[in-house]
């Protein structure tokens, strides 16, 4: 792959424009650069390694099979990769493999799972502690912030944010996991900002008890800027950069 690919040349004006959004949401709101996860799900491995040459880090999927596949392909020990779907137990030992980080912890079972797996991990391979953030369903605080069909998060999982205290103190206590911070996903048909400062506050009341959960991981394509705005330290941003996925008939 060279500069004359013409995915390359695509994906480089289209990450162009997505970084020139947050330089410019980082200078109205007088903030650091979030890091830019580049959620790559339906695309193929080349894309992520198109994506290497133009300086991306981190990178996002949301099922395991689909990302396990691609890390051994890139095996690149630089590259970050995120888990940012729902994530069942049994495949906690595969994501434990190759996850820089999980974005969707949401019970303490995949906790304790999650757990096991690193065990062995850093047994075997001596790896760093998996980033864990605590996914927070906003909806079930304030019924305005749900979409008008009712179904805000769309099956997107998240614990209630009652429930946010005793999951954090059980990641902090596993040997093995960090606990990063928080992740929520606006819910859908309603403006992003209010959720975004409801999770702003939330975090702030996590980083009271876990001073090192500064994370807050929100944000995507069409709501950004919103993000920024509330804080956001990690933004997934996935259809600007890569288009959607071609429909092959």
């Amino acid at each position: 792959m060279t500069s004359h690919d013409p995915r390359f040349e695509q994906l480089s004006e289209r990450l162009d424009v997505v970084q020139q959004r947050i330089a410019a949401a980082a200078a109205a709101n007088s903030t650091v650069k979030p890091t830019l996860i580049v959620v790559t799900k339906f695309h193929p491995a080349a894309d992520v390694l198109r994506l290497r040459q133009l300086g991306v880090g981190d990178v996002g999927e949301n099922r395991d099979q689909e990302a396990a596949a691609k890390a051994a392909q890139v095996a690149d020990p630089d590259l970050r990769w995120h888990f940012i779907g729902q994530l069942q137990k049994n495949k906690a030992k595969s994501v434990a493999a190759y996850a820089h980080s999980v974005h969707s912890i949401d019970r303490a079972s995949l906790v304790g799972a999650l757990g096991n797996a690193m065990a062995q991990q850093q047994d075997a391979t001596g790896r760093k502690p998996l980033a864990c953030f605590l996914q927070l369903d906003l909806s079930s605080v304030y019924p305005a912030l749900a979409a008008p069909d009712g179904d805000a998060n769309s099956g997107r999982g998240g614990l209630a944010p009652s429930n946010m205290a005793a999951l954090a103190d059980l990641i902090a206590d596993t040997p093995g996991l960090t606990l990063a911070g928080l992740m929520a996903v606006a819910p859908l048909g309603v403006s992003p900002e209010p959720a975004f400062e409801l999770l702003a506050q939330l975090s702030a009341q996590l980083v009271a008890q876990h001073p090192g959960a500064t994370g807050i991981s929100a944000g995507m394509s069409h709501d950004l800027e919103a993000a920024m705005a509330a804080g956001a330290t990690h933004l997934r941003v996935g259809s600007d950069i890569l288009a959607p996925r071609p429909v092959v008939l």
